[in-house]
């Protein structure tokens, strides 16, 4: 009997470790109090742990549980009042996000970003309103940006129209002002999701020449009608979250998975994979589902997909958008 309930105490205390674990840094990065104060509550969640720890390893379950069960459910009740919102004094660079209308087939879309930027905390702020027909939208481009892994990249979605003009939307966290971007964080409710619609001088640019990341651009074959359907989908997506907030998570709400989910809801039996939330590797997915070009092996197209320093020897150019295509 006793070797019987051994794998079951194992459970328990693997469990028991990883909820302590988990309460953690949800106490770090949601309590409420200056970091003196947060530090001391996860010091004490730390010594509640491993007493609790202490009871299971010597074999006094019933008295760890008598601690564990009302710890924990306090803990999940005080999370789940833990509420997303719109109303923070956010970033500049997300103070707005994008909305749209619909009539026949002209979408308006308010908040378009247009920064002019000389550096990450010199810029001229500039939110537009546009107009677009959707039925001269002629392409779909990703954006890849990679600023560390190789296998994390920030995935921006390019509409271009037979006129020139072209529009990203990219699914972002919504910083607070001052707030730094933490992929821990992501995890604990530290930030909302936003989504922003910019123009391309403004949020590629930003990435391969301000912040100096790794940019690459890939055209998707998509019909005209998933063209449409997919920038409505971006339309959609903006009106509810600009009404309803939702909070970011570095794994099932970010910028790819949003991406995917729309792909999905437009057409059914996509396969879900490991480079969805790799989004860094997302290349070799679109690559092997026939999404992107594949006359070319996937380390040629990878290597060609490159704009850096297309988009360094543009800059400021007003015709940034076609130069970063060029030979492409």
């Amino acid at each position: 009997m006793r070797l019987l309930r051994l794998p079951g105490l194992i459970i328990l205390i693997l469990l028991t470790a990883f909820g302590f674990f988990w309460g953690g840094f949800a106490l770090w990065y949601q309590l409420p109090l200056d970091l003196p104060g947060v530090t001391g509550g996860v010091i004490v969640w730390g010594l509640i742990g491993l007493v609790v720890l202490w009871l299971e390893v010597t074999g006094r379950v019933r008295r760890a549980l008598i601690v564990l069960i009302p710890v924990m459910a306090a803990l999940l009740f005080w999370w789940s009042t833990i509420t997303p919102s719109l109303n923070r004094i956010w970033a500049d660079d997300v103070a707005q996000t994008v909305t749209g209308t619909l009539v026949g087939n002209h979408v308006t879309l308010a908040n378009v970003r247009n920064f002019e930027w000389r550096s990450q905390t010199d810029y001229t702020p500039r939110w537009e309103v546009r107009s677009y027909d959707l039925e001269n939208l002629a392409s779909v481009d990703v954006f890849l940006s990679y600023w560390s892994s190789p296998a994390i990249a920030h995935t921006l979605v390019s509409f271009g129209f037979n006129n020139g003009d072209q529009v990203v939307f990219s699914a972002e966290i919504r910083k607070k002002r001052h707030e730094q971007f933490s992929e821990i964080g992501g995890f604990f409710k530290q930030f909302e999701l936003a989504m922003i619609a910019a123009d391309e001088r403004d949020i590629i640019r930003l990435r391969s020449n301000i912040r100096k990341e790794d940019v690459y651009r890939y055209r998707v074959n998509l019909t005209p009608e998933m063209r449409q359907a997919l920038f409505l989908s971006y339309l959609d997506t903006g009106n509810r979250l600009s009404k309803q907030a939702q909070f970011y998570n570095t794994v099932t709400a970010n910028c790819t998975t949003v991406i995917f989910d729309m792909i999905r809801a437009i057409t059914p039996g996509v396969p879900l994979d490991y480079r969805v939330v790799l989004s860094g590797y997302l290349p070799g997915y679109l690559y092997d589902l026939g999404a992107i070009d594949r006359s070319r092996p996937l380390e040629a197209e990878i290597e060609a997909a490159s704009i850096n320093q297309r988009a360094m020897d543009a800059d400021k150019a007003e015709d940034f958008t076609a130069r970063i295509r060029a030979d492409n």
